[in-house]
């Protein structure tokens, strides 16, 4: 059994003592209070190693670099290196766990899904028979799996079976009827526990006669009920209810692959030539141009991390919308507000390029719910700005200094934001993000006077030495 090294402050408050009691768990959690270190705990109290974790493919480093975290323990990121290898890897024991993303379970693994013409049913499925060595499984964002006829949720059903800890994550257990918890109850093998789905819908919904698109439409009822007998297995806190015991803002690292890799490393190449260069060169004029050059290549560096985060950005604010959540995005490349804002119907934007009445009429449209997602530069949106409607914000980009980066978080974070505030900062796996983040929080306590209120990288040479330095300690 593998304790905790990180132990948050209270484990029945948090969940970890209802899930190594119950085994079979929902968490349910508003975003920000920690369901992600609740299910690493439960699996890490309980002893339940290997397990698999099933997640959405933005999510998927985060949880390689969590289960490292709070444990100590190795996960395999599964990608087609390891289509073949995975289950000698995790049987040799160099792997505890497993992650893997939803689009891929049927890559990884299954072996057949029997006659396509009857469409897919969990009988038909021929399974790997290595997944019998995973004792748990943990899948987030468990809404994603309501639909009971869709391939995702019967492959999550079909892993679950027969696995002694079973644990469903998601910040929206309904997103917008009673049927949306069928087919959880169902993987957390519970649905029996409702007098089946027939007993579920006859105590829980009513029939309003209506049919749309072939299915019937139904209304809940006896819903203070249902929510009572859920406790017993779900954990379900709201920020209002713990606010007092939550700092006034909490910040998240999300670790993502980006999409430009080879690209990336070519630039990444030119930046290490100079910076040699750079550490050789005794000529003063020349370390200065050398300085400037690699300055350049910085910046270059950043927007390529940038761009290549433009993808798993997206699928991280689909997810909000899909929990009925709005959210801030902060950038500081136009192509990737752009990008964002092209991909996100209806997205509203604050940048440079609108006039002042165009940009207050999208705060005004966020503010009064009439959207969901603003997308805001750095530059333009980083101060002055009021945008309480919402308490998530997500930096794809973030600024040079931790003075900046807390501007853009203030823009939720102010008065009239009743909600504790979650900054994400998606972070490129392998690019300059890593360093430039490290120096941000190395500096969190010295008032950024460098800047002169741009977004560019600070001219100063102390704070270049240290950034290159940190650089270079990174491809070590």
């Amino acid at each position: 059994m593998t304790k905790l090294l990180v132990k948050p402050y209270d484990y029945q408050r948090t969940g970890i003592d209802l899930g190594v009691r119950e085994k079979r768990v929902l968490l349910a959690d508003e975003p920000g209070l920690g369901k992600t270190l609740q299910g690493i705990g439960i699996i890490a109290e309980a002893g339940l190693w290997p397990c698999v974790v099933v997640c959405p493919s933005a999510l998927k480093v985060n949880w390689v670099r969590e289960i490292k975290r709070f444990t100590g323990k190795d996960a395999l990121l599964l990608t087609s290196c390891e289509q073949a290898t995975w289950p000698y890897l995790l049987h040799s024991g160099m792997f505890q766990a497993v992650v893997v993303n939803y689009e891929s379970l049927k890559k990884y693994f299954v072996w057949s899904t029997g006659d396509k013409k009857r469409g897919w049913r969990l009988q038909d499925v021929v399974w790997n028979p290595a997944i019998t060595m995973f004792r748990s499984i943990i899948i987030d964002e468990s809404h994603r799996v309501k639909d009971p006829a869709a391939q995702q949720t019967i492959l999550c059903k079909g892993l679950a079976t027969g696995k002694e800890g079973v644990v469903l994550l998601t910040g929206t257990p309904v997103v917008n009827r009673p049927e949306d918890l069928l087919a959880q109850l169902s993987i957390l093998g519970r649905l029996g526990q409702f007098g089946g789905k027939s007993g579920f819908l006859n105590e829980y919904t009513v029939s309003t006669g209506r049919v749309v698109r072939g299915t019937e439409v139904r209304e809940g009822r006896n819903l203070d009920q249902l929510g009572e007998r859920l406790r017993s297995f779900m954990l379900r806190r709201e920020k209002k209810d713990v606010l007092k015991e939550l700092p006034e803002k909490t910040r998240t690292d999300v670790w993502v692959n980006i999409s430009n890799a080879e690209e990336y490393e070519v630039a990444h190449r030119d930046l290490e030539r100079y910076l040699v260069e750079y550490k050789q060169c005794t000529n003063a004029e020349v370390r200065r141009k050398l300085r400037m050059r690699s300055l350049v290549q910085m910046m270059t560096l950043r927007g390529l991390s940038a761009v290549g985060k433009v993808q798993p950005a997206i699928e991280l604010i689909k997810l909000h919308l899909e929990s009925d959540r709005s959210i801030i995005v902060f950038c500081a490349l136009h192509d990737v507000v752009d990008a964002i804002v092209e991909a996100i119907p209806g997205a509203l934007k604050v940048t440079g390029r609108e006039t002042m009445a165009e940009k207050q009429h999208a705060v005004d449209n966020f503010q009064n719910g009439k959207c969901q997602v603003i997308v805001c530069s750095i530059k333009a949106a980083g101060v002055g700005l009021t945008l309480t409607a919402s308490s998530t914000v997500l930096f794809v980009e973030f600024p040079w200094t931790w003075a900046d980066c807390v501007q853009c978080e203030d823009r939720a974070h102010r008065i009239g934001q009743k909600d504790n505030v979650t900054c994400y900062y998606l972070i490129g796996r392998g690019t300059i993000d890593k360093a430039l983040y490290q120096i941000i929080y190395k500096k969190k306590g010295i008032a950024s006077s460098i800047m002169g209120g741009e977004d560019t990288v600070p001219k100063d040479e102390r704070y270049f030495a240290e950034l290159a330095e940190e650089i270079t300690n990174q491809n070590h």
